[in-house]
């Protein structure tokens, strides 16, 4: 998804998700957003994100790329690096596997908590208000922050 507007850099894996998820939604049109989420969840895309993988895979291109952004130029700020190093660890943190944990509702076994469907749906709705505030209402499909 390119932005009309630079985006943060901390909105960069939330866009990353909410693409993931998208994309699910337009293999299978009929589909509910809460089920994409889960779907996701079962990819090797989901075990990039969970693992750190993804995250390392950005850091190495913004090292590579010596920390210059490559739109404008500019020095990435120290802070900023930080930032997306705890956005890293609380991804991790949210995402982890708890391979024996039970849904209440049907009593079936489920690899990941709800906790990590939360924090999904919490990248998709941040990514979808960035949008919204920077008036890019186009590039929304999933309306995850209408429901």
């Amino acid at each position: 998804m390119n932005s009309l507007k630079k985006r943060p850099y901390v909105i960069y894996m939330a866009e990353i998700i909410y693409s993931y998820i998208l994309i699910i939604k337009k293999k299978y049109p009929t589909i509910k957003t809460k089920d994409a989420i889960y779907k996701f969840i079962e990819t090797e895309d989901f075990n990039k994100l969970s693992s750190g993988e993804l995250h390392n895979d950005f850091f190495d291109k913004l090292k590579k790329d010596n920390y210059i952004d490559q739109e404008t130029g500019n020095k990435i700020p120290q802070e900023t690096i930080k930032l997306l190093e705890i956005q890293k660890d609380v991804t991790i943190k949210q995402l982890i596997k708890i391979p024996e944990l039970y849904e209440t509702k049907n009593n079936t076994l489920i690899k990941v908590s709800n906790r990590a469907y939360q924090f999904l749906w919490r990248m998709c709705e941040s990514y979808e208000l960035w949008c919204k505030e920077t008036k890019q209402p186009d590039v929304l499909s999933l309306n995850i922050t209408n429901q």
